[in-house]
């Protein structure tokens, strides 16, 4: 019996519970993966997350070769070449894992409705989390809603179980021997050889950061809040494909307990949680968690807008983060709360146009996590903060980048003022004048009077 295993945001060798299965299962096993236009036509060209996948399966590639195996590459429109697949290698089944998307879970049950007809078997697994779908439910059967007491249930279901690993190595001989085919260049996809090697793609990348961070895990609690630190562990990218187990990860904050591994731990289960509505609330995709909130009249001046995109505000800490994301494509967790407040609650924007430009521009875009963290923000969401919650961009920045080392870094025009001036730099000009002597902008808004506005805009409801 031949079978396919479909990769897709699981791009390793190790701890997956399709490629296990279906090895368990099957005499002859060969690994497929589908760059999918039906998503990448939708991306710019120097889109970094197609670089990072493409230079990840370079290295899945050469260990599959290593075993006397391949993994099979095509480019087109996913549910049309895995059953073209299907038909060439005359499988029998097909596994993959689970995929939480909207889009995703359409695919795969257009994909399985067309295998059926072929007698073809279609089998999904649970990979990419430790609680799916239904797993953790609240006393009365119902979804959690909020965070805290998601955790805490979360917390009391997991034991070494959920946490143990799918062995791979032990069944390896049931790969399927295979020639050697070239991988498709990033220029034949489309796309520019874009430059991630910071980012460390691949399972020997995600392997040295994971390894990296547990030396500094004991201090994640203290540190994470900081941009100018090296305090977050830098896996959101590997684990948005899968370059490691979150089965791993989770285990090994598990084991090293403290403070750091706690809280880290803290922000998987997030990942988690939101991951649950998505699936319990698709329609969360285009509205909001709160259905009152839905049609909220915002301005959305575009000036202001394009400011924001493009780190012109005049507030420091926001237009280094917005400069960070563009540059990187990476922005610290407490910036994306900081930049996503500051376009909901004092530019008086619809969170779904700033969600769209982290979804464009996120190396590690998520769809779940993005939507939750944005709807957070916005107080559309689900959280039991109301709505009133508004953050000051002014003292979160003099909190969290006290010195003003990470606003240096993207504001270099900035780079001369005081630990103090720097936060918020019209006051310097406003007491030096001209002597001042640097090209950054006014403030876009005034905050006060924003928090106001936000605050009676929110009340119509």
């Amino acid at each position: 019996m031949t079978s396919l295993v479909w990769f897709r945001r699981d791009l390793r060798l190790f701890d997956h519970a399709a490629l296990h299965h279906a090895l368990k299962a099957s005499k002859s096993v060969i690994a497929v993966f589908i760059f999918d236009t039906a998503i990448l036509d939708g991306l710019s060209k120097d889109d970094r997350r197609v670089a990072f996948i493409w230079h990840s399966l370079q290295q899945l590639k050469k260990s599959l070769m290593e075993q006397g195996s391949d993994l099979v590459i095509r480019h087109g429109v996913a549910s049309d070449e895995i059953p073209r697949l299907v038909k060439e290698f005359k499988a029998t089944a097909l596994y993959c894992n689970h995929d939480y998307e909207p889009a995703a879970i359409a695919r795969d049950l257009s994909v399985a409705g067309q295998l059926a007809t072929m007698d073809c078997r279609f089998y999904s697994f649970k990979d990419q989390v430790i609680f799916e779908k239904d797993e953790v439910l609240t006393k009365t059967g119902g979804m959690y809603s909020v965070f805290t007491p998601y955790k805490r249930a979360w917390l009391a279901k997991v034991n070494d179980f959920y946490l143990k690993s799918y062995p791979i190595r032990p069944y390896l001989n049931h790969l399927a021997p295979l020639s050697s085919e070239a991988m498709p260049s990033l220029a034949a996809l489309g796309f520019d050889d874009t430059d991630v090697s910071i980012l460390k793609p691949g399972m020997d990348g995600g392997e040295a950061l994971f390894d990296d961070f547990c030396q500094r895990i004991g201090d994640y609690q203290e540190a994470r809040d900081f941009p100018a630190v090296k305090g977050v562990s830098y896996l959101s990218v590997h684990l948005r494909f899968g370059t490691v187990s979150i089965r791993e990860l989770a285990k090994r904050a598990w084991q090293i307990g403290g403070a750091g591994a706690e809280t880290w731990l803290s922000e998987l289960i997030w990942r988690e949680f939101y991951q649950q509505i998505l699936w319990h609330r698709p329609e969360v995709v285009e509205h909001t968690f709160k259905p009152e909130y839905d049609t909220l009249p915002f301005p959305n001046n575009p000036e202001y807008f394009a400011a924001w995109c493009e780190g012109r505000t005049g507030f420091p800490i926001v237009d280094a983060a917005m400069r960070q994301l563009n540059q990187t494509g990476f922005m610290h967790n407490r910036l994306r709360m900081i930049a996503a407040s500051f376009l909901v609650k004092d530019l008086l924007i619809d969170w779904r146009l700033g969600e769209r430009y982290f979804a464009e521009k996120l190396n590690d875009f998520d769809l779940a996590a993005n939507n939750g963290g944005w709807q957070w923000a916005a107080s559309t969401g689900c959280d039991a903060q109301p709505y009133f919650r508004i953050f000051n961009p002014v003292t979160q920045s003099e909190r969290f980048d006290p010195q003003g080392k990470f606003i240096r870094r993207y504001c270099p025009e900035l780079a001369a003022l005081s630990h103090k001036e720097i936060h918020a730099p019209w006051l310097a000009k406003a007491i030096f004048g001209q002597k001042a002597n640097y090209d950054y902008p006014e403030p876009i808004v005034d905050h006060a009077t924003q928090r106001l506005a936000a605050l009676a805009l929110f009340k119509r409801n």
